[in-house]
């Protein structure tokens, strides 16, 4: 056999890893047990598809055996199997896409509490590894199911892994722990049940403790599928066990959902909402994890069907009989039956989620910081869910400093307000210093913010809630003269005939850069600010379409100028004497413009030249 090399990322994790970073070292039973769960899932699934070509036993189970004089734990699995090229596709390489992740968490939790790092060796799918905790040497004896020959694989974790051929007569898998000597504890049969019980007691195979001598076995486990019992059988540290057993998550649920409905079409559910988002939450390939089962038996977790992707956050268990198996695996993705408790289960977790809303007000805000963001894709993808998503949805806005559902805004609307309006922008810093907030705040209206890039995207397909209409700040000739209690609004339109030279000198000095300059309505400190026609688009959502197409231009908009600002009034003073530095001048507020919105000069040298030369000749005039 031949020494190979593991890649650089599978050497830096197996580094922190077997270097004990982990105060928990009782875990890698508990990934062991599950990888070998997951094998006997797999060759199951092999059988009912009819995709199996060996004599398959019934008697699924997974064996724990230890050999004191020899320090070796096994643990054995009748299970899929692995060929010679899954084990060195599996075992000899970590994942890209969440390798840099992984190694930066488990760096945060050296700094922190040593207790929530137990949890991220299973979060980033590197489990097997978590064995060279407690062993000098790993051996894996393997023989795949359809295969006519076993192979080996064996490692210490630092120099490298061989693979050859070995001898096995049952489909399946024995994974041998060579341990070290200050870890003797975990060959004791006391130990070794502790930590069955403790995290592995409702994996659906027996976990059986064979005695080396007389071969009799003895079963740890529960052996039940949890979600088959009622919730009163069912203890929270249960739930919460069987939450990392299935792959939920790391940490713990903050949300558990179990359900059973009898009907049309009867299932069992148990669905759990985690307390963090996993790393990956907003990759493309992200789906709800939803293992289904029909009568305990595995069939998949890549249905796309039983929860849509505005639900990937949730995780766990479906199980039905009512399925009709004998049809590949995209019959059964369309199949009328899944969508029937596809929309069952939405409307359970939107009826949860509504619950904690109004009894749980510290779980629900847990859950929108973790998965708001998420959650509002429903608005755009799912119509007929859309207003109660919209309902259970939190916004930041002009008045105070906490999230405000929409019915919480409406109720607090001013009294003679007809209408929702929000100001859409790329971060709340950048909305809170908007100039188009200034009229607003001075008449006492509250405006959202909407800092999520999906914002933009629900608001094309639902445009009121609760018969008002929803109206972008930053788009069109806003009236708030409903809202003048002063007399300002009037001013300024009086205001507007005044200084039409000025306006109109600024547009032939822009051109085409802007559609329209007008004296504004909502300026009250600033001098300037960008708004698009009534017919154009909305500022923000201009943005994401130049983001997703270079080529995209837009269409110019209007440029807003305050007559009362310095800058301004002194602009009105220099047009009909000084026509280069007037033109000059309206290219420099134009330009403040794009920088209050985000957004670089077109010609940042030209920009950067006219300031310094007017801060020059401010200077030599004091």
């Amino acid at each position: 056999m031949t020494k190979q090399p593991f890649e650089a990322d599978t050497g830096r994790v197996l580094n922190i890893v077997i270097n004990s970073l982990y105060s928990e070292k009782e875990i890698f039973l508990r990934e062991l047990i599950s990888n070998s769960s997951d094998a006997i899932d797999k060759r199951r699934f092999q059988k009912l598809t009819g995709k199996s070509n060996s004599s398959d036993s019934s008697d699924y189970e997974i064996q724990i055996e230890v050999s004191s004089k020899e320090q070796i734990l096994s643990i054995r699995d009748n299970g899929i199997g692995m060929s010679k090229e899954d084990l060195i596709s599996s075992l000899g390489t970590i994942a890209k896409s969440g390798t840099t992740e992984f190694l930066a968490k488990l760096e945060a939790s050296k700094q922190s509490d040593d207790s929530k790092s137990v949890n991220l060796i299973g979060q980033f799918g590197v489990g097997f590894y978590a064995a060279f905790m407690i062993a000098d040497k790993v051996e894996v004896i393997s023989k795949k199911e359809g295969g006519t020959k076993a192979f080996k694989w064996n490692s210490d974790g630092i120099s490298g892994f061989d693979v050859g051929d070995a001898t096995r007569d049952e489909i399946g898998t024995t994974v041998n722990l060579y341990v070290k000597k200050s870890e003797k504890d975990y060959l004791k049969r006391d130990r070794l049940v502790e930590i069955v019980k403790k995290y592995s007691d409702h994996i659906q195979y027996p976990i059986r403790f064979v005695d080396a001598k007389s071969k009799d076995k003895d079963t740890l486990n529960d052996a039940s599928a949890i979600w088959m019992k009622s919730k009163s059988e069912i203890s929270k540290e249960q739930y919460d066990e069987f939450f990392v057993q299935s792959g939920g998550g790391f940490g713990k649920p903050l949300i558990t959902m179990h359900n059973k409905a009898e009907g049309i079409i009867s299932y069992t559910s148990l669905l759990y909402i985690p307390e963090m988002k996993p790393f990956d939450l907003f990759h493309v390939d992200r789906a709800p994890k939803v293992k289904l089962y029909s009568n305990r038996v595995f069939i998949t977790e890549t249905l796309d069907n039983v929860l849509p992707r505005w639900l990937r956050f949730v995780n766990g268990v479906l199980d039905t009989s009512d399925l009709n198996l004998n049809v590949s695996r995209e019959m059964l993705q369309h199949s009328p039956g899944l969508r029937r408790i596809s929309k069952a289960l939405k409307k359970k977790i939107i009826s949860e989620l509504k619950k904690k809303k109004e009894k749980n007000e510290e779980v629900f805000n847990k859950f929108w910081k973790e998965f708001g963001a998420v959650l509002k894709e429903g608005i755009y993808e799912d119509p007929d869910h859309k207003v109660d998503l919209l309902s259970l949805s939190k916004f930041k806005s002009s008045k105070g400093e906490d999230e405000k559902f929409l019915p919480q805004y409406v109720d607090g609307m001013h009294k003679k307000q007809k209408q929702i309006f929000y100001i859409a922008a790329d971060s709340l810093d950048q909305a809170t210093k908007s100039p188009h907030l200034e009229a607003f705040k001075s008449k006492d209206i509250e405006v959202l913010f909407f800092t999520d890039p999906i914002d933009t995207f629900w608001l094309s397909t639902q445009d009121e809630f609760d018969g008002k209409k929803f109206v972008s700040i930053t788009q069109g000739s806003l009236d708030l003269s409903d809202f003048d209690e002063k007399g300002e609004d009037k001013k300024s339109q009086d205001q507007s005939s005044k200084f039409k030279d000025l306006t109109e000198g600024m547009k032939n000095a822009l051109g085409d850069s802007v559609s329209d300059v007008r004296i504004s309505t909502k300026l009250i400190d600033s001098a300037c600010c960008l708004v698009a026609s009534d017919a154009g688009m909305d500022v923000q959502m201009e943005r994401i379409m130049k983001m997703q197409n270079k080529d995209f231009k837009g269409m110019p908009r209007i440029l807003e100028v305050n007559p009362k600002h310095s800058l301004i009034s002194y602009m009105e003073k220099l047009r009909p004497s000084d026509k280069e530095n007037f033109d000059d001048l309206s290219k420099i507020v134009l330009d403040q413009a794009k920088l209050l919105e985000g957004h670089l000069p077109d010609d940042i040298s030209f920009y950067c030249k006219k300031i310094n030369q007017l801060i020059t000749q401010g200077v030599k005039a004091s």
